[in-house]
């Protein structure tokens, strides 16, 4: 197994992209925490099927805005399972709007999620991983981030804004054995799509190459990927998995 006794937390893992790295990972052998802010039920469901993969999980409630309460929870984590190797930062939320529409607390409440979560998180882990001189982070961003988006001025900043991040953050610990890199996805088949009318979806599928939207499988092989020791000399990196969507 590629993680085995290696211990992970995933922010936002009870739906999605979230709740595919975790099942991927504890499918590796690794211990995982997820966060989640909303259904109880889906967390207790998930706790389930990573058991039923033989490893451990450990769900805990709160809002990655709140950084006593991401403090509070890498600390829990730690008690919990004795250490801490792996921080995936993934939470977040869309409000699409045009910016002539777009209200203060869309901004705010994007941008605080998206990007000041991803800081939260990532302050509260470092200086375990800098005191140990190991450990990987790996923050899931978007294309939106890379080009910009219509109606999407908060997301794609906040999508930006992690690229900045991972980036700055790679440079500054690669000397202690701690990888930091980035996952865009393009249009992966979650609740962020499902709601998209059929005529918008067959649209969007002619910009992409291979002209199918992503599952959220795609994109955790990918996170195992960059978590493996084949990746051990990546970082600082943005990994598109989009179908070929973005290319530079």
């Amino acid at each position: 197994m590629i993680l085995k006794d290696r211990v992970a937390i995933v922010t936002g893992g009870t739906r999605g992209i979230g709740r595919e790295i975790v099942l991927e990972l504890a499918k590796e052998g690794a211990k995982v925490a997820f966060s989640y802010i909303k259904s109880d039920n889906e967390a207790k469901e998930l706790l389930k099927e990573v058991d039923n993969f033989g490893s451990e999980a450990l769900s805990y409630k709160f809002d990655v805005r709140d950084f006593e309460a991401s403090k509070e929870f890498v600390g829990k984590v730690k008690e919990y399972f004795g250490r801490l190797d792996i921080l995936i930062n993934n939470a977040g939320i869309v409000k699409d709007k045009a910016l002539m529409m777009m209200e203060k607390d869309d901004w705010h409440e994007v941008v605080d999620t998206n990007l000041t979560g991803y800081y939260n998180l990532a302050r509260a882990c470092i200086v375990g991983f800098l005191k140990q001189k190991s450990g990987d982070i790996v923050n899931i961003t978007s294309v939106s981030g890379i080009t910009g988006m219509p109606r999407q001025v908060n997301y794609s900043a906040s999508k930006s804004g992690i690229i900045g991040l991972t980036k700055s953050l790679a440079k500054e610990v690669a000397q202690y054995n701690i990888r930091v890199n980035a996952i865009a996805p393009g249009f992966i088949e979650t609740d962020m799509v499902q709601g998209l009318k059929k005529e918008h979806v067959e649209k969007l599928k002619t910009l992409i190459p291979k002209g199918v939207f992503g599952k959220p499988q795609d994109v955790a092989k990918a996170v195992l990927f960059l978590l493996s020791n084949s990746a051990d000399y990546i970082t600082g990196q943005v990994l598109r998995v989009d179908g070929g969507m973005v290319m530079s």
